[in-house]
């Protein structure tokens, strides 16, 4: 339900979509720095140990939390990563995801499936 403010601003046809990534400022990717590399837990019902990185961006000093996808990094503080939109569900207050082999995040080792979301050559 709209309110009158909204009303007079946009009429109820008009399409208002909400960005899915507002740091990125309509950017498909960003630059960050990693100010800290953690891990946190998921919400019910999942259960498990998730790794995120606490980054800043470089251009605009915006921080923001992004996911580390893949079994193990190399990340630390001071490492370069790049950042894209992506919605984790089960992580409260993440919704980007960091981009394997790009920078100083490297790809996963031994990865054999879906390779190219993991940033991992062909043999």
């Amino acid at each position: 339900m709209l309110t009158f403010s909204q009303l007079k601003k946009y009429s109820r046809n008009s399409k208002i979509k909400r960005k899915n990534s507002p740091k990125l400022f309509n950017n498909p990717q960003k630059k960050a720095v990693c100010l800290r590399v953690l891990t946190i837990s998921p919400k019910k019902p999942n259960s498990a140990n998730r790794r995120i990185v606490k980054a800043i961006i470089t251009q605009s000093k915006v921080k923001l939390t992004a996911k580390i996808p893949g079994e193990g990094h190399n990340l630390q503080q001071h490492s370069m990563v790049l950042i894209r939109g992506a919605s984790v569900r089960d992580l409260i207050g993440v919704s980007y995801a960091a981009i394997r082999s790009k920078f100083d995040l490297s790809g996963v080792k031994n990865r054999k499936t879906a390779r190219s979301r993991f940033g991992v050559k062909k043999n």
